[in-house]
């Protein structure tokens, strides 16, 4: 299965966090947990907590009148079923659970693919342990508008921007005007021992690549802060 070798080999590189979305609800091609129980060598079983937080979300259900009574049929179950030695994340809005296992030291956190439900398990479950295991760190981001160049024009004007800025990461996200015009949202982002350098050093990377951006014609202007 792709989804245990992808994993398998992301346990290889000893990352703190894994995290994965998609693949956690009731239909036959929901095997994301699945393939993670298979590139840890576990099982899957149901898990007594993740069925009780499924039959609470259809009791909950009935409650509203959406259905006429509860019925734990398997494709309902199966959303109950963990890797073995895994824990069931709540889900707050939707009905799958989501799941986290430690295996060696890695923790591997599976999410459900509706965006909606993915944040809400995410700001409730998984960004705390982030912040702890980040500590101090502080993250930033800010982000500008490009229009007027391609992205494939902008590519090297990233590079040298990440080349000279080493601690700040570039992402480019291209979209198009009403006018058909090219048209990029970048995002640049750092993690420092504080707020102060962070700022720096977006600021910096920012004034530079607004310039070099400029120079090849391309209209600028501020997006959004983080």
């Amino acid at each position: 299965m792709e989804i245990s070798g992808v994993v398998k080999e992301a346990v290889g590189r000893k990352p703190q966090f894994i995290i994965t979305t998609g693949g956690l609800g009731p239909t036959f091609d929901d095997k994301t947990l699945e393939g993670v129980a298979k590139a840890l060598g576990r099982t899957l079983k149901v898990d007594s907590q993740a069925l009780k937080m499924v039959e609470e979300k259809y009791r909950r259900y009935v409650e509203e009148g959406k259905m006429e009574k509860i019925e734990l049929t398997p494709p309902r179950v199966k959303m109950a079923k963990l890797p073995t030695e895994s824990n069931p994340l709540p889900n707050p809005v939707g009905t799958a659970p989501g799941a986290i296992t430690n295996y060696n030291s890695v923790i591997i956190i599976a999410l459900p693919g509706v965006p909606s439900e993915m944040e809400a398990i995410f700001d409730k479950s998984v960004a705390p342990l982030i912040k702890r295991a980040a500590g101090n760190v502080t993250f930033y981001e800010t982000s500008i508008d490009v229009d007027g160049i391609m992205e494939s024009d902008m590519a090297p004007l990233i590079d040298q921007v990440m080349h000279d800025n080493p601690y700040v990461y570039v992402k480019s996200h291209p979209s198009r005007t009403g006018e058909g015009k090219p048209h990029l949202e970048l995002h640049l982002s750092t993690t420092a021992e504080n707020s102060i350098t962070a700022k720096k050093r977006v600021s910096k990377a920012l004034v530079q690549i607004t310039e070099l951006a400029q120079m090849k014609g391309g209209i600028t202007k501020p997006s959004k802060t983080k």
